[in-house]
């Protein structure tokens, strides 16, 4: 019997492949996914993906073509193009969002999902099929190496988290810095686990973290998930366009 052949479409990836191994499928910085089935929709019902949070990462494991990619090694920003991507080929571009504006008003418009653009990163500053950066705390004037998160070290950090908030109820949480002590790879030259973890904990101070959080943002590849409507008054405003329960479930 042969093969089932499904429609297929080549999606680019944010971060263009750019910070990926060169024996990576993604370093390509393109992946053919195929356009979702009923079958598909299977996962996006399934109460034990959606309890346990997998059911995206389930659902663009099944429309990806290549099987040697594997969600866990997408960067988080590259996962959420083919997020948006995936909504396009199930469902089409359009996406009916609700929101309060400025004023306190409910307002109601269709987001064409295909005008959502990629965040704008100079790739050319970077080693390609390298994920590892540098930055100069501005106060301190120590250099920090770091990578960006994947969805599998994302994974990691949500169970670390989880136990953490077991064990320290109704304390404080320790969100940020367990994300940090994730990321970053060194401290001047000092890859040392125990020193790092010191680092975050005892000396990153909040001056250089803003700075540094500032640093993240603009070198991290992503979807811009924001757009623009006009306001009753003419003038033009931005709204971030939310991940709601419509957007895998538009209504018929």
């Amino acid at each position: 019997m042969p093969e089932n052949k499904f429609p297929t479409e080549m999606v680019t990836l944010p971060s263009k492949g750019y910070f990926y191994p060169e024996n990576s499928p993604l370093s390509k910085g393109e992946v053919e996914m195929k356009y979702m089935t009923a079958k598909d929709e299977d996962i996006l019902t399934s109460p034990n993906l959606i309890r346990s949070g997998m059911v995206l990462d389930k659902l663009i494991e099944s429309l990806l073509v290549d099987k040697k990619i594997k969600v866990d090694d997408l960067l988080l920003g590259d996962k959420n193009g083919l997020i948006v991507a995936a909504r396009i080929l199930a469902y089409g571009k359009e996406y009916p969002i609700e929101f309060v504006d400025e004023v306190g008003q409910t307002q109601t418009i269709t987001v064409d999902l295909t005008t959502l653009k990629d965040k704008e990163v100079d790739f050319s500053k970077f080693t390609k099929g390298v994920n590892e950066f540098s930055f100069e705390l501005p106060n301190t004037k120590r250099t920090i190496t770091f990578k960006l998160l994947t969805q599998g070290k994302e994974k990691q950090i949500d169970t670390q988290l989880k136990s953490l908030r077991k064990v320290n109820t109704g304390g404080v949480q320790s969100d940020f810095t367990t994300r940090l002590k994730h990321m970053l790879l060194s401290i001047d030259g000092n890859d040392n686990r125990t020193y790092v973890n010191n680092f975050v904990d005892k000396e990153f101070l909040s001056v250089d973290s803003l700075e540094f959080r500032k640093y993240l943002t603009s070198i991290t590849p992503d979807i811009e998930m924001t757009t623009t409507y006009t306001e009753e008054s003419g003038e033009e405003s931005e709204v971030t366009v939310p991940m709601t329960v419509q957007f895998f479930w538009p209504d018929s």
